[in-house]
């Protein structure tokens, strides 16, 4: 006997669609989020430079380097979820969706690994 499954509707694939304006928001959000790190860097040092007094600032120079690591992170977030976007658009259409968690796992653990770099960083410039 054949097992019964039901067709993927419109519902599903416009979740899917979502789902994935969802991820292009974080992207552009995370990017935009970097660019802003880098030029407040460069923003301080040409105030300090114009006023002609000595900023506090912190000891390392990484501003640079988080924000444009943001912006990588940004874009490596757009690729991410469009191939998630084209992997669910073809299982909804197989009619064999099967959720997925490990990817959850690993976001969730960079953030969190990102979080704890960025306290690292942070904390000695109190």
């Amino acid at each position: 006997m054949e097992e019964h499954k039901p067709k993927a509707g419109a519902s599903d694939h416009l979740a899917n669609e979502r789902t994935f304006l969802a991820w292009i928001r974080t992207s552009i959000a995370l990017m935009g989020f970097g660019f802003v790190v880098v030029k407040f860097s460069l923003f301080v040092r040409q105030l300090s430079l114009a006023v002609g007094a000595k900023v506090i600032t912190p000891a390392h120079g990484f501003s640079g380097i988080i924000g444009m690591a943001l912006v990588a992170v940004g874009a490596l977030t757009a690729m991410i979820g469009y191939l998630r976007y084209k992997r669910i658009e073809k299982q909804l259409l197989d009619q064999a969706f099967y959720p997925q968690s490990r990817l959850l796992l690993v976001l969730t653990a960079g953030v969190i690994g990102a979080s704890l770099l960025l306290l690292y960083y942070l904390l000695p410039n109190l």
